[in-house]
């Protein structure tokens, strides 16, 4: 996975029929090279990043299972050590996941640590009654922990589950604690098929080769999140170039590293609250751009230098959700205390507030911590963490359908992905509803497994790997 950006659409087009993988267009082909850098041989048999390798949801050639259980389709189960709620990351025939050990014997090594304080909401939610999928209520408070943690990089093998390595990144006490519905291992890491960059947010940015070897990590301080929720926003990886966001209650900065050696290519300083939403690399006329939802400004960056290309403001406190693009437009959301979506035309500059760039927009039923699923020219989204469901055209902004219930499932925090004609929306509870793509909302499957679920989904060849609270599953079809 090592596609150079610089590449032309002439090199590319010869490549594509040279290695005949006639299943990919040449345009889809730019739009993964725009997410990670990686060639389109790789994305065959791969999820590289926690939005899957064309960034959007979509794995564009696998066919995993519609239907499973704990008896019925599952190739293997393993118990996984610590907790953690990144999506799996899979690479040819390894898995890559992040989990924090806490190293006391007084707590459950498979449960994240919860505070003694009074139940937490989510972050910036208002406290008082529960509310149904959105996290319990209470005042959102987090203790500062006393015991150590070891921030753990595990590799596992695809076809059996066995460890092939564990690399323990850091072990350390946190410096504060997190919000009760996650945990200290919340950011997916990354791969160009040949390096891993695992984030651990206040505790590094660290690069492994395949084997397990350390090649290099870099350390940004500590971040003092909104009253102490915690830390969860991915690295993005495009070419050669890390992208990390650094929006907390202190001093803001986006910036840009070397994959191979971490060196610091540019720093730019930003104006934001605590942030929670993974960068975006685009790849418009030929310049790659790095846009990062946020909740005063949306803003995209050149990732060449670091200077601000566009910004538009318009998005809920608390903005999470990563934006996903196509070619010419890129998709911004967020939905607490309120709600807002914007389809925002790529290629202008400048202050985009009000402009007619923003193609269409809407106001209702938006989500507050899942991201959206850009599959073709349709962009599925929940309402806040309910188990609600949207479609709407992207070209046009018309309604398919809004805020339809999705029966069975009770809150939802992983992001729903697609392969082949089917949608897979992941609950809270380890049920999973597979839909059918479409202008209709059709359920062609009600899946479950005894185990909390709250990570992403990676739909790779004909496999399905689901993470839980306690177990790592891999789904495969008959």
């Amino acid at each position: 996975m090592c596609a150079n950006p610089a590449i032309t659409f002439r090199q590319i087009f010869l490549t594509v029929m040279n290695m005949n993988f006639l299943w990919l267009s040449v345009a889809t082909l730019v739009l993964v090279q725009s997410s990670t850098g990686a060639s389109s041989a790789d994305s065959r048999n791969s999820w590289p990043q926690w939005r899957g390798p064309l960034a959007t949801g979509v794995a564009p050639d696998a066919d995993p299972p519609s239907q499973w259980s704990e008896t019925k389709n599952v190739k293997w189960k393993i118990k996984t050590p610590g907790f953690g709620t990144s999506t799996p990351i899979i690479s040819g025939n390894r898995i890559f996941i992040l989990t924090a050990i806490p190293l006391t014997a007084k707590t459950d090594k498979n449960k994240p640590e919860t505070s003694t304080a009074p139940p937490a909401q989510k972050p910036g939610a208002p406290e008082g009654r529960p509310r149904r999928g959105g996290g319990p209520g209470g005042p959102p408070r987090s203790e500062t922990p006393s015991d150590k943690y070891q921030f753990v990089v595990l590799c596992l093998d695809r076809s059996t589950g066995k460890t092939l390595w564990q690399k323990i990144a850091r072990e350390e006490v946190p410096h504060e604690g997190h919000h009760r519905d996650h945990g200290f291992a919340s950011a997916s890491p990354v791969t160009d098929g040949e390096l891993l960059i695992a984030h651990f947010g206040s505790r590094g940015l660290h690069c492994y080769d395949f084997n397990g070897n350390l090649k290099w990590q870099k350390d940004f301080g500590h971040m003092q999140t909104k009253n102490s929720f915690g830390e969860g926003a991915s690295p993005a990886l495009y070419g050669n170039t890390v992208v990390i966001n650094w929006d907390h209650e202190g001093e803001d900065f986006i910036v840009a590293l070397d994959k191979r050696s971490g060196k610091e290519l540019w720093r730019t300083p930003r104006d934001e609250g605590t942030g929670w939403s993974t960068p975006l690399i685009v790849d418009y006329a030929g310049k790659p751009q790095v846009v990062v939802n946020a909740t005063g400004k949306v803003r995209s960056y050149d990732l060449a230098n670091g200077k601000e290309i566009w910004s538009c403001a318009g998005q809920t406190v608390n903005a999470i959700p990563t934006p996903v693009a196509d070619k010419e437009t890129v998709y911004v959301m967020s939905g607490f205390r309120g709600s807002a979506l914007q389809a925002i035309q790529l290629g202008r500059t400048g202050d985009l507030t009000g402009t007619d760039a923003i193609r269409w927009s809407h106001n209702k039923s938006t989500p507050y911590v899942p991201s959206p699923l850009l599959a073709d020219d349709l962009i599925y989204f929940v309402a806040n963490n309910d188990a609600k469901l949207s479609c709407f055209e992207t070209k046009t902004g018309k309604a398919l359908y809004e805020a339809e219930r999705l029966e069975g499932l009770f809150g939802i925090y992983a992001s729903p992905v697609a392969a082949k004609d089917r949608i897979y929306v992941l609950g809270r509870e380890g049920t999973c509803l597979v839909l059918k793509k479409g202008s209709k909302l059709e359920i062609l499957a009600t899946n479950k497994i005894d185990d909390k679920t709250d990570a992403t989904l990676a739909l790779v060849g004909n496999e399905l790997f689901l993470r839980g609270h306690q177990s790592l599953y891999c789904i495969e079809g008959k």
